[in-house]
């Protein structure tokens, strides 16, 4: 049983006329007396009265007529909540993020709704990785990522760029100064992520210390914001970074953030996205992603904390 041998039955109970219903149907009659015949034998019921000049439902076909009925609503009701959903993800970007955007990602999220206020931003976490792999896959329309990279199959813009920003307990002298340079930092632990975890930011920060004439000494890990800020506030002294952009959704007792110098360590930050003109939704969010660009490029000394 067909959905199209239902549908010429229902036509024809409707018009009790094989030849209105080809014409509604938009097929010669023949194909409509074909279809309805098969059905027929495939139910082992005439459904149809036929006469030179009278078509009229049969017993069985005025029992198999409500449930023509329903499996061709159900039918409709099905297209209309994939086309709902197909309406849906035309108007919804999934972006791929990544921690410590703070104020980027303020940034991004108003200038999106000002360009595409019709569409929806849905932010998905995860793994560097992980979110590459989206894009690729479609999971994802885009992500944004730190630090340079190759991604075979898919373009990176770069977007801007963000200092790093000590976190060293309030407490210790050189958290009175304004500005700290690198080397000052030499004499205290560094609590890092691990490089297979953060392997853009673990090297950048190592870089920068070896650039300011030192190798630093590694405390206890990077776990999460909370608990390494509040070891460094109320634990043994030590310090870590920060990007700028998200010092300032940062307040912690007993830690102070102060903007680093000689070098200055700076990440860029990428979009992600396949290769291929993007839809109007996505290219909303691209719009939007450089839109924050001119904000100021560099986040570092003298930023507010």
């Amino acid at each position: 049983m067909e959905l199209r041998q239902l549908r010429y039955f229902l036509t024809v109970a409707e018009e009790l006329h094989f030849g209105r219903a080809a014409e509604r149907l938009h097929i010669v009659q023949s194909a409509v007396s074909q279809q309805l015949r098969r059905l027929e034998r495939e139910l082992g019921a005439e459904l149809f009265a036929r006469s030179t000049r009278v078509v009229r439902l049969t017993e069985a076909g005025d029992r198999l007529l409500p449930y023509a009925r329903e499996m061709l609503a159900l039918q409709a009701r099905a297209r209309e909540a994939i086309d709902e959903l197909r309406v849906e993800r035309a108007t919804t970007v999934r972006l791929g993020t990544s921690s410590g955007l703070g104020v980027r990602l303020d940034a991004v999220l108003t200038a999106f709704t000002r360009l595409a206020s019709h569409a929806q931003l849905e932010l998905v976490t995860g793994s560097t990785e992980e979110r590459l792999a989206q894009v690729r896959a479609g999971d994802l329309d885009a992500a944004l990522l730190r630090g340079e990279r190759t991604a075979p199959g898919l373009e990176l813009q770069p977007l801007w760029q963000d200092a790093l920003m000590a976190a060293l307990p309030a407490d210790h002298e050189l958290a009175a100064r304004e500005t700290i340079e690198l080397a000052q930092l030499a004499e205290l632990p560094l609590r890092l992520s691990p490089r297979s975890r953060n392997p853009a930011l673990h090297d950048l920060v190592m870089h920068s210390c070896r650039s300011a004439g030192y190798t630093p000494a590694l405390g206890p890990e990077f776990t999460n914001d909370q608990d390494t800020l509040a070891a460094i506030g109320h634990g043994t002294p030590s310090w870590t970074v920060f990007y700028a952009p998200h010092v300032g959704q940062l307040h912690v007792p007993g830690v102070a953030f102060r903007p680093l110098s000689g070098p200055t360590p700076v990440m860029r930050t990428y979009l992600a996205v396949r290769n291929g003109p993007p839809r109007a939704a996505l290219r909303a969010l691209i719009d939007a992603c450089h839109a924050t660009v001119g904000a100021g490029a560099v986040a570092g000394p003298g930023s507010a904390v």
